[in-house]
Parts: structure tokens; sequence; C-alpha cells
């Protein structure tokens, strides 16, 4: 890893000596300094290279420190500048403040004060551009451009989102896993005015029965075997910010119970405490099944139901929205190859054709790791081929053809579902007779003009071989 350049400073002071014990006290420390005896010298200087930090004396031969001061800043306005003077008092130093000074020091000083206020200044504006680096990166990674999909169902989905993302209003966002929620549910908090306190992201179903009470409303030291710390619950941890709770029909009753009056009351006490804490939290909830469904079944109140659902947006699964499938892919490719630093892949036409004719079951997230896998296999060879794909991708038929259909709730795409079939039957047969069409076709009791036109219609024999 390559180590960071020391910081730079430029010393401005007439006295010699003193100029030179603040240099060689601030190399110590770790600082490259330079050095300038008056205001002239060190306006050049600061002409001709950006000093991290500048360290100037108020009284100079030819001009006032605070002329250099305003000179550095207009010219580097992130520099850090330290005034110096043996003869100002609060007047002096509330002006240079005021100019943009970080601080006022009054001779004679310690040495090792003046490297502390300079290595704080410059460790805070270092800090503060990799916070403001990582929100652009977290807005770019989370706006709404990341959000594919150009069918109907996620134009919809971008219209509520646009409108909903600016307000408070709580948003349940319902689908299969692997559909995308949590994306969702960062894109409109990154996109909201909560976008630079805390995301707090809490999944109902991967948390104990026993524990998800104290993990969502926090618990005092002792609160109850085990508890050897007090913990701060995800209620507060959001504060000011906004609370994801996946998967939020697998809570049990009491503890819907539980959440349905903090978000009533708009505060929670941990557990073992009584003292009530006020939270200011935006919740967006999530759910894999139909929360109406469950209300019917009498697992999911009701009253918590509404309460979540003031904004509902329904995320469609990847088999319903076949048009959106290669653009996806697409999208996944560049930031495969851009996180493995690859350059110049591309998926095949055929590759598409088997990823839009596949169920996906697992949804976007199937896709994903399958473009992932593709990437991985694919080598130096600059197109994707279906041969790279997972094998349950390129042969999906083979647990299809062993297990009934299962049938969703939201129901299936019945044409994608056959095509699968058909294909895989077509592969079967000429895998069984080595390709010879005519022997397939008296297997599969078709004409031989009848399977040719199917293997056409599917994309060939090569595309068929291949799925």
């Amino acid at each position: 890893m390559t180590q960071a350049p020391p910081p730079t400073v430029l010393v401005v002071e007439d006295e010699a000596a003193l100029r030179e014990l603040i240099a060689e006290s601030l190399e110590a420390q770790g600082f490259a300094v330079a050095q300038a005896a008056d205001a002239t010298d060190a306006t050049e200087r600061l002409a001709g290279f950006a000093y991290d930090a500048l360290v100037v004396d108020l009284r100079l031969p030819d001009a006032d420190g605070m002329d250099v001061l305003d000179a550095a800043l207009a010219r580097y306005p992130e520099i850090k500048a330290v005034v110096m003077t043996g003869f100002g008092g609060v007047e002096e130093a509330v002006k240079a403040i005021k100019r943009g000074a970080i601080d006022f020091l009054i001779k004679p000083f310690q040495l090792g004060q003046l490297a502390h206020v300079l290595h704080a200044g410059i460790t805070e504006r270092r800090l503060r551009i990799e916070n403001a680096q990582l929100r652009a990166q977290l807005h770019d990674r989370f706006s709404f451009d990341n959000v594919v999909g150009r069918s109907p169902a996620m134009q919809h989905v971008f219209s509520t989102l646009e409108l909903v993302s600016p307000m408070n209003s709580g948003v349940l966002i319902q689908g299969e896993t692997g559909t995308g929620k949590e994306l969702i549910a960062r894109t409109i908090h990154f996109n909201s005015p909560r976008r630079d306190q805390h995301f707090v992201a809490f999944n109902s179903a991967a948390i104990p029965e026993s524990l998800a009470e104290a993990e969502l409303f926090g618990h005092v030291k002792g609160a109850f075997t085990g508890a050897v710390n007090a913990r701060v619950g995800r209620f507060e941890l959001a504060h000011k910010g906004t609370l994801f709770i996946d998967e939020v029909g697998s809570m049990s009753l009491a503890l819907q119970a539980k959440l349905l009056r903090a978000l009533q009351e708009r505060e929670v006490e941990r557990v073992g405490e009584s003292k009530a804490f006020k939270f200011d939290i935006r919740v967006i909830a999530a759910s894999n099944v139909d929360l109406r469904k469950l209300v019917k079944e009498g697992t999911f109140r009701e009253d918590l139901f509404y309460r979540l659902n003031v904004v509902p947006i329904t995320l469609p699964p990847l088999r319903s929205r076949r048009e959106d499938i290669a653009l996806i892919a697409q999208h996944f490719l560049l930031k495969s190859c851009k996180s493995n630093a690859l350059t110049g892949k591309v998926l095949g036409q055929a590759t598409l054709r088997a990823l839009m004719d596949y169920a996906w079951p697992g949804n976007i997230r199937q896709l994903e790791n399958a473009i992932e896998h593709a990437v991985a296999m694919s080598g130096i060879e600059r197109e994707i081929a279906p041969s790279m794909l997972p094998e349950d991708i390129r042969h999906p038929g083979q647990s299809s053809l062993l297990t009934p259909v299962t049938i969703p709730d939201e129901g299936l795409d019945f044409t994608s579902v056959m095509t699968q079939l058909e294909r895989e039957l077509l592969r079967r047969g000429l895998e069984k007779t080595g390709g010879n069409k005519r022997q397939a076709a008296r297997l599969l009791n078709l004409s031989r003009t009848t399977l040719i036109d199917k293997l056409n219609r599917l994309g060939g024999d090569e595309a068929v071989s291949a799925a």
C-alpha cells in the first residue's frame, strides 16, 4: 500500500531563529516545511505550490499577516491556517478566526500545541473530503439509475420512487425473495432529506425470536440472561434516519404489538428499562409474502399492516418482466467487469436468449450471481457464451422435468415455462440420438419438419444443445 506523503506547511516569520525553531519542530512531527521571511516571499511560494497548511506571523516587515492569510484562502479555500503574534489579544484573535484561520497563538507558545492544531485541522479536512466522496459513491450506487428496467411494471415503480423518496411517509415493499427490496429501500433513503443520517436494517427472520425484541428496542445490562452489557436498539441507531424492517411478516404477534405501539407513540423503551426514548425515523418495511393474506389468516395484525402500508410498492418477479432481463444482465456484466478490472466483455446473443428463456426462481439476485459466475468462467474470452453460465441455467429442464411445477400465488409466465420445457425436450431428444434429427423427431413423436421448425424458433441446434 502506498504511503501517504507528509502534510506540507508554509511558515511565514521574519525572525530567523524562531522560524527555524518552528520548522524543525514541525518536521519532527512529520510535516514537510517550507519557510518565508516576509509577505512577498510567502505570496510567491503560495502562487507556485498548494500547501496543506499555513503558519503566519501577524506582523511582517512588508505587510500585515492578515493579508497573507486572505491571499492564501482566496487561492486555496481548504488550506488550514494558524496566525501567531507576540502582541495580539482577543480582538485580533476574533478577526483572524472570522477571516478563516483555525487558531490564533500568542507567543511564546508550546511548539507541540502548533503541531497538534495543524494535524487536527488537516485530519478534519481529509475526513470531510472522504465523507463527501463516500456520500457521492452512495448516491451513485443508490440513484434511480441503478434500479434497472423498462417494463411497464418497473416504470410504475420508478414513478412511485420519485414521488415518495422526498417524503417522510412509511413505505411497504412487497415482492419475492431476490427482487431487490433492500435496494429499493436504500434508494428511497439516499434520495430523501435523511440521506446524511443512518440507514439501519433489521431482518426479522434472521434473528431468533428470543432476541428480536432486544435487537429492535435495545436492552439494559442484566435485563435477561446473557445481557452482560447494555445494547442500543435499531430504533435508537436509526434516529433521524431510516429503519428498514425486512421480512416483517415473520414477526410474532407479540412483537408485532410492540412494534405497533412504538410506531404509534414514536417512542421505545429498552428491555429492562422504563425510561422512554423519543425517536424521529422513517420506517420502510418489506415482505416476501402477501401481508394481506397473513392478515386474513390471523398471523399478522391488521392495524399494523395499515400502519406500515402507507405507500405500497410491489416489485414484480423477474420472470414476469422478461423484456428487462437483457438490460439487467448487461448492467451486472458491467458491474462485474468493473470490480474485476476487466474490459471488453460482451454477452453473446445465444447467451441472452438462454437468460431470457430461464424462469429465474431466485429473481434478480440469482441473475447477478449467474453473470458473476459467467464472467469468472470466461477467462480470456471476450464473449460470454452459454456454456459459461451456471449448470442449472444451461440445463434448466433437468430439475423441472423431474419435479412438479410449483405455481406461486402471484402466478407465473406460462409462455416462458413452456418454452423452457420444449427446449429441454428437444435437447434431450437430440442428445439421446447423437444429434440425429430424424431419430429425435421419432422419439418425440414429431415430424422431422416440425422438429426443425421448433429448433429454428428456439435459436437453432447450437442454442438448444447449449441450453
